[in-house]
């Protein structure tokens, strides 16, 4: 595998592993705003990124090749509002996205076909992942303050399955 190559991937595992932070700072912070079906929401998203990790490493080893854990910094994720917690997960996610992207030019240059399946699965799941919190964003813009429509929109969020 290409150095390059390599060194993208590593750095995925890292980034699922930050995602999977954020996303735990946002479940705290839907649980401070007793939305409890949103702070379960963002739990299982959590969840889903330390799997991706462990996807992208499992890819690594897989092929011989040593997964390198570094430190890992979190950016500051407040949110007075769930409106505010799902706009910051869509910036993160926009973020991943771009990552995924950037792995996919660096093995499409250096013609490295065993990682496509792996990169291709990736690819699709970050336009899924931006649709649906899109969508909850725009549901919660539709409901506003109303505190009802904010409660139906965080039993609804609750009843995600993992």
């Amino acid at each position: 595998m290409d150095k390059r190559l390599e060194k993208a991937l590593n750095d995925q595992v890292n980034s699922e592993h930050q995602a999977a932070l954020v996303y735990t700072q946002l479940a705290y912070e839907m649980d401070n705003l007793s939305m409890t079906g949103m702070r379960d929401w963002f739990a299982a998203q959590a969840e889903e990124e330390r799997e991706h990790a462990e996807r992208f490493a499992k890819h690594l080893m897989d092929r011989g090749y040593r997964v390198e854990l570094t430190t890992i910094e979190l950016p500051p994720v407040k949110a007075a509002t769930a409106l505010d917690a799902f706009e910051a997960a869509l910036a993160h996610e926009k973020h991943v996205s771009e990552q995924i992207r950037q792995i996919a030019r660096i093995a499409d240059e250096v013609k490295d076909l065993d990682s496509r399946g792996l990169i291709n699965d990736f690819l699709d799941e970050q336009v899924e992942e931006e649709a649906t919190v899109s969508e909850i964003i725009d549901r919660l813009k539709l409901v506003g303050n109303d505190g009802s429509g904010l409660l139906r929109i965080d039993a609804g969020l609750g009843q995600r399955q993992p």
